[in-house]
């Protein structure tokens, strides 16, 4: 990834959270297990909220000062996996697996994206999405062990 300004940066993390919106609100909708379909909408409505806080942030610059880091914890799940690609009606633990390594590479991503960024401002919001990314992750790990072990894993 190459950047000409922080504005470009920020432009890139924006289409990324409208893609997360895209894929998560498109999973919701195909997904026929109503407690899946309740979270992948919850995913897809903090994925939106998400790409405003970045646009507003592009706009005005605000800085989150009231935001509270936590450390979330990683179950690894998604780290030993492989790619998938998504394909309609594939079961619902390959939806899992899909999107935990959809948050795996956000959140990898917006670790990078930390490390670009030129003031504390912009690092500050680049980490916050880094908890919230590390947070779905974390949620669709502990969903996805706790299907695999009603199933006998």
């Amino acid at each position: 990834m190459k950047f000409e300004s922080m504005d470009d940066i920020l432009d890139f993390a924006i289409e990324n959270e409208r893609e997360a919106v895209a894929f998560y609100t498109g999973l919701s909708k195909e997904e026929t297990f109503s407690s899946a379909k309740s979270v992948l909408k919850e995913f897809a409505d903090e994925e939106k909220k998400h790409e405003k806080l970045l646009i507003n942030f592009k706009e005005n610059r605000e800085s989150l000062d009231d935001y509270k880091f936590k450390w979330i914890p990683d179950l690894k799940r998604s780290n030993y996996t492989v790619d998938i690609i998504y394909e309609k009606g594939m079961p619902f633990t390959d939806t899992l697996r899909l999107a935990m390594k959809r948050e795996e590479k956000a959140l990898q991503l917006y670790n990078e994206l930390v490390a670009k960024a030129d003031d504390e401002s912009t690092k500050k919001i680049f980490k916050m999405l880094c908890q919230e990314e590390a947070k779905h992750k974390n949620i669709l790990e502990t969903i996805y062990d706790d299907h695999m072990a009603q199933q006998g894993d």
